[in-house]
């Protein structure tokens, strides 16, 4: 113990006579039950869990359990006294252990998730702000200046007429449906009936925009903007049948049996209603309820700056677009028909700028178009999407990434048929081919084009949801599963089916020419 004498007779002299006797007491008196602050220093030290404010706040405890009765400006400066002490005598002597615990790098595999990255996610904004800006300018001293308006909107743009009045006759289409539930409502027609009139409306109101597309040489953007929303009135429309019909036979149910299980009780009456219906049709869900959790008001101003973030996160896609996705598809060949070396870095090349569009017209839409939509109509609900970014394998990417539609295949489609007796893989094979067959038609038809590739797209994702949870099962981790969904996302789907399209639409303008 000749560090301990060397330090007590160091401390005998340069401490003041109070803290002296303190610490002999301690040190004399404590034995094995109690450790002296320099045994606690001695301790912890090097482990970052003591200091020398802890010495002085242990000098400080045990001169008023042992009732010197003094002030507070000589417990200061014996405070101070003993931090001076420990900083100058103590820490820093050369025969201390340094390393005294096992400990793992702040990058390991144990350590790498319990870090804080904030610094290295800042290096990553830095780096990837800068990368950019210099294939802006190489773009711009390459190409200059590429925007143009004929791939949104041809010089017959104004001549698509027609799909601007399909447009607005699409609102016929539910009043047909309102009618079709009053007269049900009231037992005009029977159920049969009304089946059957929900899909001669519903199936009419997806048919005659396609015809009325099919039909016209119109721009590409006008053509998805109409079969989009066609497509929106036509799954609202089934949703509002479907519920209907639902609490219909909830009502009969009710009338027949005094009392139902709590789990089958309605939530609301049955009870059919325009204004309900106009209100369903324009707020941003896919699922018809007579009534939705509201907001208590409107935030004009949010609102306001929610428009302008829009406005320049639209242009910004349109700029890459013009500027970068269009000279590298015109440079490119057919991905099937050319060689497979320069079709893989067509690809590669490809990859960035539309992940950075996609991205783009995630947040365009689902974030910022659909809660000014929800801030205006005081739409409670606004789940519109969750962390598909952090999707560990397709199947939990496509679950997360866009609730409307999910929420209505599981309502509308997947749980009938498993009410239905439709085995589980064949209900999620069922889900995945309405959704293809929909991916399909909102591009092949504006394109004029039928050669399934977003079919063949989305449906592919059905072995690639195989083969991404057997994976995750495999190696047990978040970040394996997490690196696969994004290659295959960035790499194996979106810029191919670019590509493909592409080349398509240009050989059947050249033949048309």
């Amino acid at each position: 113990m000749a560090i301990y004498q060397s330090v007590g007779a160091t401390a005998t002299v340069q401490g003041d006579s109070g803290a002296n006797s303190s610490t002999v007491r301690r040190r004399r008196s404590g034995g094995a039950t109690s450790a002296t602050p320099l045994e606690k220093v001695e301790l912890d030290a090097f482990d970052g869990e003591s200091s020398s404010e802890e010495l002085a706040k242990d000098s400080s405890s045990d001169d008023n359990n042992n009732g010197n009765g003094v002030d507070d400006a000589s417990k200061g400066n014996r405070q101070q006294n003993a931090a001076d002490f420990s900083a100058v005598n103590f820490d820093y002597r050369p025969s201390f252990p340094a390393h005294r615990r096992i400990r793992d790098s702040p990058l390991s595999s144990g350590n790498i998730f319990k870090q804080s990255h904030a610094g290295l996610f800042n290096l990553c904004i830095v780096v990837l702000v800068a990368v950019n800006s210099r294939l802006i300018i190489e773009n711009l001293m390459k190409y200059g200046w590429l925007i143009k308006t004929d791939f949104w909107f041809s010089s017959t743009s104004l001549s698509d007429w027609p799909l601007f009045m399909c447009c607005l006759t699409l609102l016929l289409f539910p009043v047909a449906s309102f009618i079709v539930e009053k007269l049900a409502q009231h037992k005009y027609i029977p159920e049969p009936v009304v089946v059957i009139l929900h899909i001669i409306i519903t199936s009419t109101s997806l048919l005659y925009p396609i015809f009325v597309i099919l039909r016209s040489d119109s721009a590409f953007l006008s053509g998805v903007t109409l079969m989009l929303f066609a497509c929106i009135v036509w799954l609202k429309l089934v949703s509002y049948g479907h519920t209907n019909y639902d609490l219909r036979a909830l009502a009969i149910s009710n009338e027949k049996v005094e009392g139902l299980p709590s789990t089958l009780s309605m939530d609301y009456p049955y009870d059919v209603s325009i204004r309900r219906l106009a209100y369903f049709m324009l707020a941003p869900t896919l699922c018809y309820q007579p009534s939705y959790p509201r907001t208590p008001s409107i935030r004009k101003g949010w609102v306001f700056r929610q428009l302008v973030t829009l406005i320049i996160f639209t242009g910004l896609m349109g700029f890459i677009i013009e500027q970068y996705i269009n000279p590298i598809v015109q440079n490119s060949q057919h991905p099937l028909k050319g060689n497979l070396l320069y079709a893989i870095e067509r690809v590669l090349k490809l990859s960035v700028p539309n992940l950075y569009v996609w991205l783009c017209m995630f947040y365009c839409f689902f974030h910022l178009w659909l809660n000014i939509l929800a801030e205006l109509l005081r739409f409670g609900d606004r789940e519109f999407y969750k962390d598909w970014w952090n999707a560990k394998t397709v199947d939990e990417y496509w679950r997360l990434w866009n609730m409307p539609v999910h929420k209505w295949m599981i309502r509308h489609l997947y749980f009938p048929c498993i009410r239905h007796g439709v085995p589980k893989g064949v209900a999620l094979l069922i889900a995945f081919l309405v959704s293809a067959l929909f991916h399909e038609l909102c591009i092949a038809v504006p394109c004029h084009i039928f050669k399934l590739w977003a079919f063949i797209g989305i449906m592919m994702q059905v072995p690639l949801v195989l083969i991404t949870n057997y994976l995750q099962n495999k190696f047990r981790s978040s970040m394996v599963g997490n690196m696969i969904f994004w290659f295959i996302f960035c790499i194996l789907g979106q810029p191919m089916c670019v590509l493909l399209y592409y080349h398509d639409l240009m050989s059947r303008k050249v033949k048309t020419e």
